[in-house]
């Protein structure tokens, strides 16, 4: 029991860390763009991307080590659609992600350069979405934890 706890305590707050790193990545991206920012934005991104990898590792050991064993996971349709959501999230994060990348380089070959508003504008757009799918995951989870409350 000790160990399911834990875990699910794990997961949880990983998950308000993604949360709260999507939600500043959308605040910073909806400000000025300077080099600072750029390299904050790029620091957070990098933070995103391992708490994300750490979510997946948590929720993986609740599927092996968790009270309710991988058979109630997977042989429950919300826990796949909230995997499926999970990896939308992934690849859509994969766009700021490069792109924050870019910044980084094009700012070392020229450090008066800036992005252009819109390119900033579709990332903060993005990146909203991100967070939109995240809660999406959140009643995905609710009904996963009620498998039999609601069917497909």
């Amino acid at each position: 029991m000790l160990t399911d706890f834990l875990l699910a305590s794990l997961h949880h707050l990983l998950l308000f860390g993604l949360v709260a790193m999507l939600a500043l990545q959308s605040a910073l991206l909806s400000r000025p763009i300077d080099a600072a920012v750029m390299k904050r934005l790029a620091g957070i991104d990098r933070g995103y991307g391992l708490t994300a990898v750490l979510l997946l590792l948590a929720g993986g050991a609740r599927l092996f080590f968790g009270v309710k064993g991988s058979a109630y996971y997977l042989g429950n349709p919300w826990f796949h659609a909230k995997i499926g959501v999970f990896v939308l999230v992934a690849a859509l994060s994969l766009w700021p992600t490069l792109a924050f990348l870019r910044w980084r380089l094009q700012l070392r070959a020229d450090a008066a350069w800036l992005p252009a508003p819109a390119q900033v504008a579709r990332l903060r757009t993005l990146v909203r979405i991100e967070l939109a799918l995240v809660a999406v995951i959140l009643v995905l989870a609710a009904a996963m934890a009620r498998h039999g409350g609601l069917s497909l």
